[in-house]
C-alpha cells in the first residue's frame, strides 16, 4: 500500500511538471510600469508599451487578469499591445518563453 501510494504520488509530479515546461498561454504583451492596464489590445496599448519598453520598462504578458514576467526580451520587439499565444515553461509568475507568435483574427 504505501508503494503504491508512493507511485502514485510520484506520477501526480512528473505530471505536473510537464504540464508547466510545456504551458501555452494566449495573452496580451504589455510592459512592466503598465501591467494590466493593457490587457486589452489595440494601437493605443501598442504605442504605450513600445514607449515605456524603450524607456527601461520589459515586456510582461497578460493573461486572464494574471501579469506573467518574460525571459526572452528580444522574442517580443514589435509586439506590445497585441494577442500573442506563448509556448513555454511556467514558474510562478514567470514564463521562460520557447516560442511566441501574434495571434491572428
Amino acid at each position: 500500500m504505501k508503494k503504491f501510494a508512493l507511485l502514485a504520488f510520484a506520477f501526480l509530479v512528473m505530471g505536473s511538471l510537464s504540464l508547466a515546461a510545456g504551458a501555452t498561454i494566449t495573452g496580451t504583451v504589455s510592459d512592466s510600469h503598465c501591467g494590466v492596464k493593457h490587457a486589452d489590445a489595440g494601437d493605443q496599448a501598442q504605442h504605450c508599451v513600445e514607449h515605456c519598453v524603450q524607456g527601461g520598462a520589459t515586456y510582461v504578458l497578460v493573461s486572464e487578469g494574471k501579469v506573467y514576467q518574460l525571459d526572452s526580451q528580444d522574442k517580443f520587439k514589435g509586439l506590445g499591445g497585441k494577442v500573442v499565444t506563448v509556448r513555454g515553461s511556467v514558474k510562478g509568475d514567470s514564463i521562460v518563453v520557447r516560442s511566441v507568435a501574434e495571434k491572428t483574427s
